[in-house]
């Protein structure tokens, strides 16, 4: 085999694919990128059983073959290239000859026999919506996963498509998160939970772009994500998910609006005194024309005032600050909603079509003045 390519497409499909190289392996093939250049285009490929990835990159092919290489050497070496052209070329016994300009390293490569391609999926009746929009929808709800392996279906993300409307859900046990999205096109009914790995990895791949559309496909037993020159084939979470509906409620007794970056700058603020890892919580006391944000810890207190505009009863409440954080901090509103019912019940974040839900449990506290 023997291929020229540019530095800087070698690179972007390297750094695509190493997404799928297992890092913790007793397999040591599955540490290895797969360079497949036998059926007229460059290919390259990873796959740690889980999650598949492959990615064709330009380039000119002077000898049809194959190889596998080890992903850290040949990624560190393409990334350590002056940028031109890179050649790629080996022996019969897979000994690998990366060479830019007066450059020359020799890696041992390996059978690309030994090497598990990805699953070959039927791709039919796709899924089509904008990269843009299913890295948004992701990046407001991936951090609701758990990372408890105790229970699988918390470490992923439900992925709900019931005709033109797509749905996003996540929870861990303290806190659910949900997006939702219309499509431009109506599909079947179908559910999947996709890990939420493959989803943290294809968020780090994606352009965000507006104009780039992304196809999802969902099976059995995989999803794939096809877009650009990529495609990424991820195992799903086998099993049904949480009865979310259950769950919610539109029932309060005190409903607010606040400032939605005065409410998350304040909060901010009150976890200066709060060390990592110590659960002390944010109090919030709701009044008729304001809302007083209170912290106390080893460090010391804090103490801030907010204007809101309330309907229904005060009330005093408490909650972990950062899963408010969280949720505020994707919200894209300039003003957001609360809705609660008493110390104990769930704390809503909503907007008026529920196009975002995020449901807070409190926290028990002892007031101190």
């Amino acid at each position: 085999m023997k291929l020229i390519i540019s530095k800087s497409d070698l690179l972007k499909g390297v750094q695509i694919v190493s997404k799928a190289v297992s890092s913790k392996t007793t397999m040591s093939i599955l540490e290895c990128i797969l360079i497949d250049a036998s059926k007229g285009n460059i290919r390259l490929v990873a796959n740690d059983m889980e999650l598949g990835i492959e990615t064709i990159v330009e380039g000119q092919i002077i000898e049809k073959g194959m190889v596998a290489l080890p992903c850290k050497i040949f990624s560190d070496i393409v990334r350590s290239f002056s940028d031109g052209d890179i050649t790629i070329e080996t022996e019969d016994n897979y000994n690998t000859f990366l060479t830019c300009e007066k450059s020359k390293f020799n890696i041992i490569g390996r059978n690309p026999d030994e090497f598990s391609d990805i699953p070959q999926v039927d791709r039919q009746e796709g899924i089509i919506l904008s990269q843009f929009t299913l890295k948004e929808i992701i990046r407001q709800t991936i951090f609701s996963i758990s990372d408890n392996d105790t229970n699988k279906a918390m470490g992923g993300e439900l992925f709900d498509i019931n005709g033109d409307c797509f749905k996003v859900v996540s929870l861990d046990g303290h806190r659910i998160s949900i997006r939702k999205v219309f499509l431009k096109n109506s599909y079947e009914p179908n559910k999947v939970i996709v890990p939420g790995k493959t989803l943290n990895e294809l968020m780090k791949i994606l352009s965000g772009e507006t104009d780039k559309d992304l196809t999802l496909y969902f099976t059995d037993k995989h999803i794939v994500f096809e877009f650009d020159e990529t495609v990424m084939v991820s195992r799903i979470i086998e099993g049904e998910y949480f009865k979310i509906d259950q769950m919610l409620s539109t029932d309060y007794e005190t409903k607010l609006k606040v400032n939605r970056k005065v409410f998350l700058d304040c909060i901010n603020r009150a976890t200066l005194l709060v060390k990592e890892g110590d659960k002390k919580p944010v109090i919030i006391t709701i009044n008729d024309e304001a809302m007083e944000l209170k912290i106390n810890s080893v460090v010391g207190s804090m103490k801030e005032e907010i204007i809101i505009t309330k309907e229904g009863k005060d009330l005093m409440i408490g909650f972990n600050p950062k899963f408010l954080i969280d949720a505020l901090r994707v919200i894209d509103d300039e003003e957001v909603t609360l809705y609660l019912v008493n110390p104990k019940a769930p704390c809503f974040i909503r907007d008026e079509e529920q196009n975002y839900v995020y449901l807070i449990l409190p926290v028990n506290f002892t007031t101190v003045n």
